[in-house]
């Protein structure tokens, strides 16, 4: 086999085999992000995505934004519940996902 001549098909098929996949995908690994899934808010700075999940660190769950174009323009909160350690968010459950531009909040309140 030249690997040279292997065609996008045939690697998506040896990918399969070995139990691997390209997964594209919208995120920056870096950046902060506020994520919403099916039944909480999350803040925090992306460092790994894999085909399922996504990992946060310097996260929080936000249990009450306020305003919600307050929070995105303004990067305050009502209710904060920083977590002390990274987290791993499940891909299948996030709704919704935007850059959080201002400081990742860390404080409880």
């Amino acid at each position: 086999m030249n690997i040279d001549s292997l065609t996008l098909g045939e690697i998506k098929q040896i990918q399969t085999l070995i139990g691997t996949t390209v997964d594209t995908h919208p995120y920056q690994i870096g950046k902060n992000y506020l994520i919403r899934t099916v039944t909480m808010i999350q803040t925090g700075k992306l460092v790994a995505v894999t085909n399922q999940e996504l990992v946060l660190e310097d996260a929080a769950w936000i249990a009450d934004t306020g305003r919600f174009s307050e929070c995105l323009t303004k990067g305050t909160f009502n209710e904060i519940e920083p977590f002390p350690n990274k987290i791993i968010i499940g891909r299948g459950s996030v709704i919704d996902a935007t850059e959080f531009t201002h400081s990742l909040p860390r404080t409880v309140k």
